[in-house]
């Protein structure tokens, strides 16, 4: 995997309603609350190989979602506005950067597209850094796959094995997380430490 972008089609302007309805199939783990994540993210270039893997599979698709994640000055953790056309989201998470599987502690808040929410956080905490990216979105059961094109970064896959509700462990997430490298042969040169948002201000 090497780090280019490539032409994909952008399905977020297609005004297809089935993507919010496959969303909302998989509410326990896309709704407001606290969830525990075993992921990684990794260079990748080649999408459309990771594409029909998850077809073969049987995966859904969601769609493609443009969004904007506003990351804001906080003491300890992460915390950003994600404002897209399928998900928006207000997201504090604790996560190590290191280039494997690593645990990420999440508290997300679901909210109603609403630019009074961004000033609000903007005046009272300052903005730290914008990322603007176009995101395809799959699930595999509890497992979420990003395909990302990151302004300025360049192509990326993600891969979130999520427990939302505390029924899988965190050993068991960190073996789906797994799994899924050796399917999409992740290499270990290019996995990624930090955040878009740290990328972006290195």
């Amino acid at each position: 995997m090497s780090n280019h972008s490539e032409s994909v089609p952008d399905q977020s302007e297609s005004g297809d309603p089935s993507a919010i309805d496959v969303l909302e199939s998989d509410r326990d783990l896309q709704s407001s609350g606290v969830r525990l994540n075993i992921e990684i993210k990794a260079r990748c270039s080649d999408h459309q190989s990771i594409r029909d893997i998850l077809e073969l599979r049987g995966a859904r698709t969601v769609g493609e979602d443009h969004q904007i994640d506003t990351y804001f000055n906080v003491e300890a953790g992460r915390l950003k506005l994600r404002e897209g056309n399928i998900e928006n989201s207000l997201i504090f998470y604790h996560r190590p950067d290191s280039a494997g599987p690593k645990r990420s502690d999440v508290l997300l808040y679901r909210v109603a597209p609403d630019p009074s929410l961004k000033e609000v956080l903007g005046a009272s905490l300052g903005i730290k850094v914008v990322v603007d990216k176009r995101r395809e979105i799959f699930f595999d059961e509890n497992v979420k796959i990003h395909l990302d094109r990151v302004q300025g970064l360049g192509a990326f896959l993600e891969i979130e094995a999520i427990d939302a509700d505390g029924t899988r462990t965190e050993e068991e997430l960190k073996k789906q997380c797994d799994s899924f490298m050796d399917l999409f042969s992740v290499q270990d040169e290019d996995l990624v430490e930090k955040s878009y948002s740290d990328l972006l201000m290195s």
